[in-house]
């Protein structure tokens, strides 16, 4: 006859003071080995549901600083229902909307093309001079750090209202003002890849008596040089669709032709303008991802 073993009380304490466990996982004799769980400890509990709680507040302040309203949104559906009806079908007229809006679309095409290409030996400087494994001097870093930060910090539609009032209306205002606010772009963006290269190539040439420019042309730049394409032609998709918005204020190119025929209420020219744009980005976006793809292998 056996017997079942009561526990004890020392049992009953061990039991609850006891982490819980996640279930048994086999090893690799296919022995099955408890894995303990850790717990979270009550810092990083106050720590999450503080940031759950700010971002919570965030949120609130922001849909009554922006008076987002659900309800004007629905109340509005009869203006934005006209608004399309209008614009059906679209202006199909070759000589006064489809021939102009194509060459337009060209320039907007040129203006976001010509403002990553110029923009490319600018941000090379900035980012050796701001990246920290390769500028001379912490003073230089700090300063090629802060004219990135401007660069960036100022949209360029900004750049190209400011370049509109100087050189006058175009496209040439709108690719000088990505060729700026694009040098600040990819300058960081360049920077910070030079910052997490593998630095052993660049120590070796340091060793072996390398000077610092040496040492960028020959280590530094041919480790970064994928990410270098892929930023850059990432960034050309982007202006592309910036320069749109650039001409909006001026800088030439489609986005003129829109910004004209909504202000004329033709909003069937409207329709075929965008109809273009959409057309042009895909094609942007495809050559793209050829291209990364292409490089890449």
């Amino acid at each position: 006859m056996t017997t079942s073993a009561r526990p004890t009380g020392r049992d009953v304490v061990t039991a609850a003071t006891e982490p819980p466990v996640s279930p048994a996982v086999p090893d690799a004799a296919g022995r099955t080995a408890p894995v303990p769980r850790r717990r979270r400890s009550p810092r990083e509990l106050v720590s999450a549901a503080s940031v759950a709680v700010v971002t919570v507040a965030a949120l609130v302040l922001a849909w009554r600083g922006t008076d987002f309203s659900i309800a004007a949104l629905v109340d509005g559906r009869e203006g934005i229902a006209r608004f399309v009806s209008e614009a059906f079908p679209p202006d199909l007229t070759w000589d006064t909307v489809v021939k102009p809006g194509l060459q337009a679309t060209l320039v907007t095409l040129w203006i976001g093309l010509l403002g990553t290409a110029l923009s490319v030996p600018f941000s090379l400087v900035l980012a050796v001079l701001g990246a920290r494994t390769t500028s001379p001097h912490p003073a230089v870093y700090q300063a090629a750090r802060a004219v990135l930060s401007f660069l960036r910090a100022v949209p360029d539609v900004v750049f190209a209202l400011v370049f509109v009032t100087a050189v006058g209306l175009g496209p040439f205002s709108g690719v000088l003002a990505l060729i700026v606010h694009n040098t600040g772009v990819m300058g960081k963006l360049w920077a910070e890849a030079m910052e997490e290269t593998d630095q052993g190539p660049s120590q070796a040439l340091r060793t072996a008596g390398a000077g610092r420019t040496q040492v960028v042309t020959h280590a530094v730049l041919p480790g970064v040089a994928p990410q270098m394409v892929g930023l850059t032609l990432y960034r050309f998709d982007v202006n592309v669709r910036a320069s749109l918005v650039l001409g909006l204020v001026g800088a030439g190119g489609i986005g003129f032709l829109i910004t004209k025929a909504i202000k004329m209420f033709e909003f069937g020219q409207m329709l075929t303008y965008i109809l273009m744009v959409l057309v042009l980005v895909w094609l942007v976006d495809r050559f793209s991802s050829w291209a990364r793809a292409r490089f890449a292998a």
